[in-house]
């Protein structure tokens, strides 16, 4: 049966023709209708019944609301856990060492920069512009030094000064007192300290930190007490003191990381720890600055910060 319309300008009824146009307004109606109630369908299953992962969310939500106070009370508790510890810290320190307890990661600390808002922009600049000017001067000066070593071992035969730690798993926390004037622990007066204390349990093995000739053995309950001298070339010596044992004899050559003795508090030690020094024809030297064998830069930055901060020796 044929569909007809009225034509309004020949007021009489026409044949309506299907077009391709028609076609196509009636697939897109077909197809928005479709959608529209897929999402209507959907909407309402959604709002009306839940999937099993939906249901599983809601009661872990539901948990982890009720399990929020709680955690926030043992954050809390354990907040002034750590500030009384770090109270006792500071109290134990100042008592042996005068000085405060160091921070867990001497060199992340920023403290300049926790006031920052209160600094004003042109303070600001100034101090960045000192600074990057500080650190171009000391970047020439580190490649002009990297330059000098570079030149000293393309030699035929650079020596090198002991270069590796006295101790295995030698970490910053165990860094104490360098060279330097120290308050003694016994007198309680500064003194000239020639040496870096390392803070390490008694028995503990002690390694040579180069190659070398065993110049010098002591035995004594005083001053140092047991001591080993080792002689190594380019006139470096390095020496052991506060040994509990003695595993080595004078005139003895030993390679570097071989044991020869053991930690203790012999002679003059106000705990057990200990005494490295490093020397080059009689000149005292920083042996913070010869651990280079077997600690990275941020740990040697730290070693260096505890070493300068220690204010009190354990010898």
């Amino acid at each position: 049966m044929a569909n007809y319309i009225f034509d309004n300008e020949k007021l009489s009824p026409q044949r309506d023709r299907f077009t391709f146009k028609k076609f196509l307004r009636i697939v897109f109606l077909f197809v928005a209708g479709s959608l529209s109630l897929s999402f209507l369908y959907y909407v309402v299953f959604a709002l009306i019944f839940s999937t099993p992962e939906e249901a599983r969310l809601r009661r872990e939500n539901r948990l982890y609301q009720e399990q929020l106070p709680l955690l926030r009370e043992k954050e809390e508790l354990l907040s002034d856990v750590v500030k009384s510890l770090k109270i006792r810290d500071n109290a134990i320190y100042n008592e042996i060492f005068h000085t405060s307890a160091p921070e867990l990661d001497p060199a992340s600390t920023m403290a300049y920069f926790h006031a920052v808002d209160s600094i004003p922009d042109s303070d600001f600049v100034k101090y960045a512009k000192a600074k990057i000017e500080l650190s171009a001067q000391r970047a020439a000066h580190c490649e002009e030094n990297f330059q000098a070593i570079m030149e000293y071992l393309s030699a035929e035969k650079p020596v090198l000064p002991p270069l590796s730690s006295p101790l295995r798993d030698f970490s910053y926390a165990q860094t104490s007192a360098s060279v330097g004037e120290k308050v003694n622990p016994f007198y309680k007066v500064p003194v000239q300290h020639n040496g870096l204390d390392i803070i390490v349990p008694a028995d503990v093995d002690v390694l040579a930190t180069a190659d070398g000739i065993v110049s010098d053995v002591r035995r004594s309950h005083k001053g140092k007490g047991n001591t080993v001298v080792i002689s190594h070339a380019g006139g470096y010596t390095s020496s052991y003191s506060h040994l509990g044992q003695i595993d080595v004899t004078k005139g003895r050559t030993v390679r570097r990381g071989s044991k020869i003795g053991s930690v203790g508090m012999s002679g003059n030690s106000f705990a057990p720890h200990l005494h490295y020094e490093v020397m080059r024809d009689t000149v005292v030297l920083n042996p913070v600055h010869h651990f280079f064998a077997t600690v990275g830069p941020l740990e040697y930055t730290n070693m260096l910060v505890m070493s300068q901060a220690t204010g009190q020796s354990m010898d």
